[in-house]
């Protein structure tokens, strides 16, 4: 869980994550956006979110299930798409860059702002029958 900037600095710089994922596994991450006084959650019901990761290695995208309630992001990365990071068996795997980018409506003039930016740090799998 992260929580990134507060609602007047839509725009600002994002936060960086640094999101480690075992390879086969599946991978949820949760984003909650609060109020200043950093309990109330943020109003986000007319917010709309992608999430994706690069592999700079093989210039591969990867669009990341992600949804929006309550002032909280949630991405879930299913193991059918982490069985495809890294090949080796190493400690570190992968080190994939990901980003999540919200499009806010307002009045016809959409804020679109990318809160969170990161790197997955993928560890190897080397359980028998895992991914490899």
């Amino acid at each position: 869980m992260c929580t990134p900037l507060k609602n007047e600095k839509y725009g600002a710089a994002p936060t960086v994550v640094q999101w480690t994922v075992v390879r086969g596994d599946t991978s949820p991450l949760s984003v909650h956006f609060l109020e200043d006084d950093e309990v109330t959650f943020l109003d986000t019901s007319d917010w709309t979110v992608l999430a994706t990761s690069y592999d700079p290695n093989g210039e591969i995208l990867d669009d990341l299930s992600a949804s929006v309630a309550d002032g909280i992001i949630s991405i879930k990365v299913p193991s059918s798409i982490t069985e495809n990071w890294g090949t080796t068996y190493r400690s570190v795997v992968a080190e994939l860059q990901f980003d999540i980018q919200v499009t806010i409506a307002n009045d016809g003039d959409p804020i679109v702002w990318t809160p969170v930016i990161g790197t997955i740090r993928v560890l190897g799998d080397i359980t028998p029958g895992g991914s490899l």
